[in-house]
C-alpha cells in the first residue's frame, strides 16, 4: 500500500497519504479505515455540510492525541471558501465543502467528525436548520435521554416542525429542523431556548435548559449550540468513541443505542437502510409560534438565558457568573 493510496468516489480520485496509520489505538483502525466509511457514506455525509462553512476538527495522530482545530482556510486549502464574520466580529475565511470527493478530502486531513455552521455559504446570517443537543447530566441514563427526545418529537409535532433524529456517537442524541432561512442568529437560539423551556414545563425533572452545570439536573438541551460559531457534529462523523454519529428512524427512538454503531460494522448499516437524511433539504418548515413564545416567556418575566464564553455580552443577557459565585447583598452574608 505504500505511504499514499487513492481512492474514487463521486466521480473523482482522491489521494490518500500514510492510508495505514493507526488511528484508533484501542480498535486498531487505520486511517484507511475511516477513509473507506466515508467513501460508503460519502452522499449522506454530504447532504450534512455541502455549501457549509465548516471548521476542521483534525487528529494529526490518534484519537487518544488531542485534536487541532482550524476555523480559517489555509492558503493551499482544497475546497471552496466563503468570507465570513465570527462572534467577536473579527473576519476570516472559512472551508466550504460541497462534493462527495469533499468529505473523503475533510477525512484526509485527520478530521473524523465535521462540523459545519447552519447556514449556506450564500446567505451567512440567517440559518436553515435548528440544532437541538439532548445531553446527559451525571446519573441520567440513555433511557431517560430517549424519553426526553420522544417529548420533543411529540412538541415539534405540535408545531408543524419535522425533526432528523441522530445519535451523536458520544453520550447524547441530536434532532435537526430545517427551517426557511429567513431568521438571524439571535432569533434561531431564542426560538431553540424557548422550544426547550416549553419541554421543560412538560417534563419536569427530566428536562433542563439550565446553563450552569451546578444547577443542571436531567437532560439538557443545549441551545447555545445555536449560537453563531456553534457547531455539533454532522451526520456519520465518526467520533474518538469509535462510535458513527448514526441517523435514525423515530420507529426506532425506543431501541437505538449508541453502541449499535461502531465504525467496524456501519458499512452493513447503510447497507441496509441507506441514507436516513435522504428528504431533509425539503422539511424546512417556520418558527413564528416559537417566536411567539420567546415574547411570551419575555411578558412572563422570563428572558435570554447566558450565552457561551468569549462572545460579547448581549442585550437582555443575565449576568455571566455562575450563580454560586454571584454577588450578593451585604445582609446576606
Amino acid at each position: 500500500m505504500g505511504d499514499h493510496t487513492t481512492v474514487s468516489v463521486g466521480g473523482e480520485e482522491v489521494r490518500v497519504s500514510s492510508p495505514g496509520r493507526v488511528v484508533f489505538p484501542k480498535q486498531g483502525w487505520t486511517k484507511l479505515d475511516v477513509i473507506e466509511h466515508f467513501v460508503i457514506v460519502a452522499e449522506g455525509a454530504a447532504r450534512g455540510i455541502s455549501g457549509r462553512p465548516t471548521m476542521l476538527k483534525r487528529f494529526m495522530k490518534t484519537v487518544d492525541d488531542d485534536p487541532i482545530y482550524h476555523k480559517r482556510a489555509a492558503k493551499n486549502t482544497p475546497f471552496d471558501t466563503v468570507q465570513i464574520r465570527f462572534p467577536s466580529q473579527r473576519p476570516g475565511r472559512m472551508n466550504v465543502p460541497r462534493s462527495q470527493a469533499d468529505v473523503v478530502r475533510l477525512a484526509q486531513l485527520g478530521c473524523l467528525d465535521f462540523h459545519p455552521w447552519p447556514i449556506r455559504d450564500d446567505d451567512i446570517d440567517h440559518p436553515d436548520e435548528l440544532r437541538f443537543d439532548f445531553d446527559p447530566t451525571e446519573g441520567i441514563t440513555f433511557d431517560q435521554i430517549r424519553k426526553a427526545v420522544a417529548g420533543a418529537k411529540d412538541l415539534l409535532d405540535e408545531l408543524g416542525l419535522v425533526g432528523w433524529p441522530k445519535t451523536s456517537g458520544s453520550r447524547g442524541i441530536h434532532v435537526y429542523v430545517r427551517i426557511e432561512s429567513i431568521w438571524d442568529f439571535f432569533q434561531t437560539r431564542r426560538a431553540v431556548l424557548a422550544f426547550a423551556r416549553e419541554l421543560e414545563r412538560r417534563m419536569p425533572g427530566l428536562v433542563t435548559t439550565k446553563w450552569w452545570k451546578e444547577e443542571r439536573a436531567g437532560v439538557f438541551v443545549d441551545y447555545n449550540q445555536n449560537a453563531r460559531d456553534k457547531t455539533v457534529s454532522s451526520a456519520y462523523g465518526v467520533r474518538p468513541t469509535g462510535y458513527v454519529s448514526a441517523p435514525f428512524d423515530w420507529s426506532d427512538l425506543a431501541d437505538v443505542a449508541i453502541e449499535d454503531f461502531p465504525l467496524d460494522r456501519f458499512a452493513t448499516r447503510y447497507a441496509a437502510v441507506g441514507d436516513l437524511t435522504a428528504g431533509i433539504d425539503d422539511s424546512a418548515g417556520r418558527i413564528d409560534t416559537l417566536l411567539e413564545w420567546v415574547l411570551r416567556d419575555e411578558e412572563n418575566g422570563i428572558g435570554d438565558a447566558p450565552w457561551p464564553p468569549h462572545y460579547p455580552k448581549m442585550p437582555g443577557e443575565p449576568p455571566r457568573v455562575q450563580p454560586s459565585k454571584q454577588q450578593r447583598p451585604d445582609d446576606e452574608y
